[in-house]
């Protein structure tokens, strides 16, 4: 499916006290990039906002006036698309992940004119959402002729028009809509992903975003791993073995092996290793036993 990106970073945070909001972290990570990261595989990603370090490669735009608002932001950011399906988001979406973005896609490219996430209090969320190109084109370019510039618009005044088909959502992502508008929401954004069902996924995925890796990764096979090598062998073995794992399984990858395959491929075998050393060793110490009785 193809599609272009846009993305709003350009607001004032206001009650964050006008701070540079899409470049405050959770999880290590500038709440852009975590954005970014949803949707990876748009054509094209306009961030309309100020510059700054990102992630991944992005097109850059502003409104006019700066600062003029979002449906003035998106008009900008939609200026600078050619597909037909533009996802419009936020830039302060701690916990938006790609399966909400394909629901969003594979809703909008059925009738009407988009589709629009619908939060746990029902509402619906237009800086969420994945619309027909032709369809906000059409609308902005009448508001824009009805009130001479889209400057200060409220987003209402775009959506009212458009018949969108709302994706409610899901018990694995439910606060996929959430937002950080203050200190506070920061504070609980930051606390959830280091909760025990979380902390795990969300440090795998900020080291892949670091490291610039992409390969989808069995956590229980390399903590099984991990712990195999730990009993069996020695603690300090644990590190060391998964980072051996790790350097032999992006070698098969660059000779073309599927990385998730060898990474895999490679875990069976060092986990073997590991319960053949720790059985060696078992039966070395019943020997012994026998010996001295």
């Amino acid at each position: 499916m193809i599609f272009d990106a846009v993305i709003l970073a350009g607001g004032g945070a206001h009650r964050l006290g006008g701070v540079d909001k899409p470049a405050l972290s959770v999880g290590a990570r500038a709440l852009l990039d975590r954005v970014l990261d949803a949707c990876p595989d748009a054509r094209t990603t306009v961030v309309v906002g100020d510059r700054r370090p990102t992630a991944r490669p992005v097109r850059w735009t502003r409104e006019t006036p700066p600062g003029g608002g979002p449906l003035a932001a998106l008009g900008a950011g939609l200026h600078e698309t050619t597909a037909p399906l533009v996802l419009v988001l936020s830039a302060d979406l701690p916990f938006l992940d790609r399966p909400t973005v394909r629901a969003l896609l594979d809703a909008a490219d059925g009738d009407g004119d988009g589709a629009v996430l619908r939060d746990p209090d029902g509402r619906d969320q237009p800086l969420v959402a994945a619309y027909r190109a032709e369809a906000l084109r059409r609308e902005i370019a009448l508001l824009a002729t009805e009130h001479g510039s889209l400057r200060d618009l409220p987003l209402r005044a775009l959506t009212a028009e458009l018949e969108l088909t709302p994706v409610s959502v899901t018990e694995r992502a439910p606060l996929a809509s959430f937002d950080c508008d203050t200190w506070e929401d920061l504070a609980a954004a930051r606390a959830r992903i280091r909760e025990h069902g979380n902390v795990l996924d969300e440090w795998m995925t900020a080291v892949k975003n670091e490291l610039g890796i992409d390969v989808a990764v069995d956590t229980k096979t390399l903590l099984d791993l991990a712990r195999d090598a730990a009993h069996g062998v020695a603690r300090p073995a644990a590190p060391l073995t998964t980072f051996l794992v790790g350097y032999a399984a992006a070698r098969a990858a660059a000779s073309g092996a599927d990385p998730a395959q060898a990474v895999a491929e490679a875990s069976r075998k060092a986990a073997d290793l590991a319960l053949r050393w720790a059985a060696e060793a078992e039966a070395d110490a019943d020997a012994q036993k026998g010996s001295s009785g």
